[in-house]
């Protein structure tokens, strides 16, 4: 594989942004014989909650992971092969996986700055793609995913697991049917008590790890690592996550939006301006 400078990853994510086409719906089908060749991207926390999920479902068959951390690559995989009775191909770097033949699709629960650049690489080698949420860093990449799910003609499919919910479907029914009146304004909460994140330092990185990989398209930081916990407190450093707007957020506003069918824009003559530093 080339090696990709931080400059040309984010290169390549802009280039995807502007690469929108007007194709038709997206129709895929599977042979009632066939299974679908999974690979989960990032075998972390929510990682392994995919890799349970292809393991329990009869369609599908994951045939490769991709994991920075060696450590924790070892133990999905072995868990998959006591589980399907086949050992997946392990990768480090994800697009060694979108060149992989034996996969059909991918789920990726990667840090957020990793998303849309997953999805956009994996419908570019003629994947199907499920993104956890948030499904990208920023609103730019966003347009990125959309542009390619239309170019290459590839489902694009985000995690907002609340429209699995049977109470909450219930709910919106009573809603909808004038249960409480018009419905003109929402609020989403979500009470969960949380440590502190606590105060910023200069952490060691994992030997593990390569760190490399791991960050991607993001800048580094001096610091590198400001948070204590590696494989999680991502969250709390800009670079990486949206705080738990991005991390709890999703949920609680997609809630909102569904339940009262307004959206969040207003319809005007706007222009998005937008500037884009790139840095080697």
């Amino acid at each position: 594989m080339s090696k990709l400078t931080r400059r040309s990853f984010v290169g390549q994510s802009l280039a995807a942004a502007g690469a929108i086409s007007a194709a038709p719906g997206i129709l895929r089908a599977q042979g009632a014989n066939e299974k679908i060749g999974m690979a989960v991207v990032g075998c972390g926390g929510r990682g392994g909650s995919h890799i349970g999920g292809w393991l329990g479902d009869p369609r599908t068959h994951i045939t490769a992971i991709v994991e920075v951390d060696e450590k924790k690559s070892a133990e999905r995989a072995k868990q998959i092969e006591d589980k399907q009775g086949t050992r997946p191909t392990v990768y480090r770097d994800m697009r060694e996986a979108f060149a992989d033949k034996s996969v059909d699709a991918i789920s990726t629960a990667t840090p957020n700055h990793w998303h849309a650049l997953c999805g956009v690489w994996a419908m570019q080698a003629g994947k199907d793609a499920y993104i956890e949420k948030p499904v990208c860093h920023n609103i730019a990449e966003g347009s990125a995913l959309i542009a390619a799910a239309r170019k290459y003609e590839r489902i694009c499919q985000v995690g907002t697991q609340s429209r699995s919910s049977s109470a909450l479907h219930d709910a919106f029914k009573f809603l909808n049917e004038g249960g409480i009146g018009d419905v003109n304004f929402a609020r989403g909460l979500c009470y969960k008590r949380r440590k502190s994140i606590g105060a910023l330092g200069d952490y060691q990185i994992p030997s593990e790890v390569d760190f490399d990989l791991w960050s991607g398209p993001a800048q580094y930081t001096d610091p590198k690592l400001t948070r204590g916990r590696f494989h999680y407190d991502w969250h709390w450093q800009r670079a990486y996550g949206n705080g738990d707007l991005g991390n709890q957020g999703p949920h609680q506003t997609d809630i909102a939006r569904w339940g009262s069918g307004h959206r969040f824009s207003p319809d005007d003559d706007h222009e998005l301006r937008r500037t884009t530093r790139l840095s080697g």
